[in-house]
C-alpha cells in the first residue's frame, strides 16, 4: 500500500495525475509482455495494472477478450502472471496492481493467491466480479499479505452504496467513468468529470477514472477532476493489430509519454 500511496502523493505535489496502464500478463508472448512493460515503466507509467488472462471476461470488451486469448494461447497462466511481477519487481519501484476475476483466484486457492502476489511484489489487487459484499473469502487474504483491494465505482452505484465502498476503500477508487464495457465508445468528458468530483468528495483515498479513455485530449479534460487516469484497451489494441511484435514496447512507451504529458495539464 505505501508504493501506491506515496506514488499519489509524488503525483499531487508535482500538480499532475497519475497515470495508470493495463496490459494483460504475456500478450501476445512472454517476451514481447516484459519488453512492453519496462518500455512503458520506463516512459512514466506512475502504476502498472497486470491483468491475469482469464478465459470468460465477462466485463471486458472485445479488445482486452482478445488479449486474454492471445496470452492464453502462448501459456500464461496466473502463476505466469506472478513471476512476471516478481522479475519486474526486481527493476522497477513502480507499484503494481493485479487485475483479475474471481474464478482464477478461486482456483488457486485464495490465501495461497493472496501470499504468492505479496512474495512476487504486488501493492494491490482488483478483482472486477468481487462487490464488497461477497469479498470476505478474499480480504482477510489480502490484508494479512499487506495487499490492498481496490474497488470499483460504476455509474450506476447508488449513492448511498458509493459511500460505503468508499469509506472501506483503501489505495485507490476505480471509477468507472462510463456504462459499458472496457473499451466501449462515446465517453463524455463532462459527466465523467463531474462524477470523479462527486466521488472525491466523500472518498478518502484517490480516485482514478477508466473504461473509454483513449486520446491525450480526453485525459487532458479528465486531469483537473481525477487523482489517476487508467489507460488500458487503447494500449492493448496497439498490441493486437501490430504485426512486427518488435516494434510495440516502442510504440506503447511513446504512447505512454504523450498520455503522461497530459496528465500534467491544467493542474
Amino acid at each position: 500500500m505505501n508504493r501506491i500511496r506515496n506514488m499519489f502523493e509524488q503525483c499531487r505535489n508535482r500538480k499532475e495525475a497519475a497515470l495508470i496502464g493495463f496490459v494483460s500478463a504475456g500478450d501476445p508472448d512472454m517476451e514481447t509482455s516484459r519488453k512492453i512493460i519496462f518500455s512503458m515503466l520506463d516512459h512514466g507509467m506512475d502504476l502498472l495494472e497486470i491483468g491475469i488472462p482469464f478465459s470468460d471476461p465477462t466485463a471486458d470488451g472485445p479488445v482486452i477478450q482478445l488479449a486474454s486469448q492471445r496470452a492464453l494461447k502462448a501459456g500464461v497462466s496466473l502463476g505466469t502472471a506472478l513471476k512476471m511481477v516478481k522479475e519486474i519487481r526486481e527493476h522497477y519501484p513502480t507499484p503494481i496492481v493485479l487485475f483479475s476475476y474471481l474464478n482464477p483466484i478461486l482456483a488457486h486457492g485464495p490465501e495461497k493467491f493472496c501470499k504468492d502476489a505479496a512474495a512476487a511484489g504486488a501493492d494491490g489487487v482488483l478483482v472486477v466480479d468481487m462487490p464488497l459484499e461477497e469479498s470476505g473469502e478474499l480480504l482477510p487474504f489480502l490484508e494479512a499479505s499487506g495487499l490492498v483491494s481496490i474497488p470499483l465505482v460504476a455509474p450506476t452505484t447508488p449513492e448511498d452504496r458509493m459511500e460505503i465502498i468508499c469509506r472501506n476503500a483503501k489505495g485507490f477508487i476505480y471509477l468507472v467513468s462510463m456504462t459499458g464495457v472496457t473499451g466501449s465508445g462515446g465517453l463524455h468528458t463532462d459527466g465523467a468529470g463531474a462524477m470523479a468530483r462527486k466521488v472525491r468528495a466523500v472518498s478518502p483515498v484517490p480516485v482514478a477514472l477508466g473504461f473509454g479513455i483513449s486520446e491525450a485530449s480526453q485525459v487532458a479534460a479528465l486531469v483537473p477532476h481525477a487523482d489517476g487516469i487508467v489507460i488500458g484497451s487503447a494500449f492493448v489494441r496497439v498490441i493486437g493489430e501490430t504485426a512486427d511484435r518488435e516494434k510495440i514496447p516502442a510504440i506503447l512507451g511513446k504512447m505512454t509519454k504523450e498520455f503522461k504529458k497530459a496528465c500534467t495539464h491544467s493542474r
